[in-house]
């Protein structure tokens, strides 16, 4: 989050500043020699212009770019550009920006897939076009990638939102689609998994960690907070604004036993108390997310947070999806929506969960 984004509450004396992201992920067919990392950074600073943040810093593997934004994170590899901003940002102003530079400077003329994701936001009303509404989202997608598909999930209030090029499994459309891959001899797939846990009403004690009255720097908060212990051998590139809010991005380290190269984790928090908000995300492949998800929530106790995992079949992380659909808690979490996708080429586990009552 960024200090500038906050902004006065009239309905009270807190400060109020939107933590919900908008998630757009774009893959890309593989082509010879081309690579989004070939995009300069003041290419990249011109793009983030457009979506309203900047780079506060960077860090890098072998396989993943990764940067740190004034609000929230992007990730730039080979065939895969990941943006995820927060407060009244606009990402999906940047896209037609950033297929040009794709074709143009990266060689790649053709998309392969688009994952636009979001939970409701606390202030939808506050958000600047396409954003105010997820119908105009999906309008400006399909101006760019032609008939997608769009999805609602959970409550209304807690409800998240998916666009994608994706099918449903056994409909006519993912027919036709395996059909023009085969056709094609385009075979571009390849082993990917990503869970997301979107917490709100955060522990206070918890929050005021991410402040610069309580963290001298952000690696104070980091290890005070047990985010460094959440996934182990992380290279941490940490954030703490003022005078509150927390980003980190986090890739592993080239040569490391345990994490594939290209691995990566990133967390952002709001932590004022009116409006809590923190996010967590990775695409660290694991064939359970048990201890992931009890570290998360052991490190910010949430009262309620959405939980998604997205898996490929090839993936270690592929039985997880429907793994989560067995289980009605989550230690002190009950379950109060599920929801289960198979699309074509990757299965969606959806679920919403609550604190018991104490």
């Amino acid at each position: 989050m960024a200090e500038t984004e906050i902004i006065s509450s009239s309905e009270s004396n807190d400060q109020f500043f939107e933590g919900v992201e908008k998630l757009i992920e774009i893959w890309f067919t593989p082509a010879k020699n081309a690579d989004l990392r070939k995009i300069t950074r003041q290419q990249w600073e011109n793009v983030l212009k457009i979506v309203r943040c900047e780079i506060i810093s960077f860090t890098q593997s072998e396989q993943v770019d990764a940067y740190v934004l004034s609000e929230s994170s992007m990730f730039v590899s080979r065939r895969r550009w990941i943006l995820k901003t927060c407060g009244t940002t606009t990402p999906l102003r940047c896209v037609r920006a950033v297929l040009s530079l794709a074709r143009d400077v990266a060689g790649h003329a053709c998309v392969h897939n688009v994952f636009y994701s979001r939970r409701e936001f606390a202030r939808p009303a506050s958000q600047l076009s396409p954003h105010d509404n997820f119908d105009t989202e999906v309008e400006l997608l399909d101006s760019f990638f032609g008939d997608g598909r769009a999805y609602i999930m959970g409550p209304e209030k807690d409800c998240w939102y998916l666009y994608t090029l994706l099918p449903l499994e056994g409909t006519v459309d993912a027919l036709e689609k395996e059909q023009r891959e085969v056709g094609n001899g385009c075979d571009v797939s390849e082993p990917d998994q990503t869970i997301e846990i979107l917490m709100s009403d955060l522990d206070p004690e918890v929050m005021d960690i991410f402040t610069r009255a309580a963290s001298q720097d952000a690696a104070h908060a980091t290890r005070k907070s047990g985010i460094d212990q959440i996934i182990p051998g992380m290279v941490i590139d940490d954030f703490l604004f003022d005078p509150c809010g927390y980003s980190m991005n986090g890739v592993a380290k080239d040569g490391d036993k345990d994490l594939p190269s290209g691995c990566y984790m990133t967390i952002h928090i709001t932590p004022e108390r009116s409006c809590s908000y923190v996010s967590f995300e990775s695409n660290v492949p694991l064939s359970s997310y048990d201890e992931v998800i009890s570290r998360v929530l052991h490190a910010f106790r949430p009262a309620k947070f959405v939980l998604t995992v997205f898996a490929t079949p090839d993936s270690p992380a592929a039985d997880t999806p429907r793994q989560l659909t067995k289980f009605s808690s989550l230690g002190s979490f009950e379950q109060k929506e599920a929801q289960y996708c198979r699309f074509s080429g990757y299965e969606l586990h959806y679920a919403l969960y609550c604190k018991f009552p104490s």
